[in-house]
């Protein structure tokens, strides 16, 4: 099923660490300075309280700028060893 950007609340790059996060978040907003700042959650995995075993998200909102499509960020995210939430 396809989802079109007017259907979507945001955008969750989920990522291993907060460096990725932060990286990732800079080159997004580098590439494309119309986008608004990258919002940075940790996310500890479900049953783990160290924090080692924790997930940075990289929330966008919607629209994304015209230079920037889902697929490009499906790529970029998986230069992260990180992946794309489905919403």
């Amino acid at each position: 099923m396809t989802t079109t950007s007017d259907q979507i609340d945001h955008y969750v790059l989920v990522v291993p660490d907060r460096d990725a996060a932060e990286e990732l978040a800079a080159r997004l907003t580098a590439a494309h300075p119309g986008l608004p700042q990258p919002e940075l959650h940790r996310e500890a995995l479900a049953g783990e309280d160290d924090a080692e075993d924790a997930q940075w998200l990289v929330v966008l909102d919607p629209p994304l700028p015209i230079t920037l499509s889902v697929a490009d960020l499906q790529d970029l995210v998986a230069e992260f060893d990180g992946w794309l939430e489905d919403f």
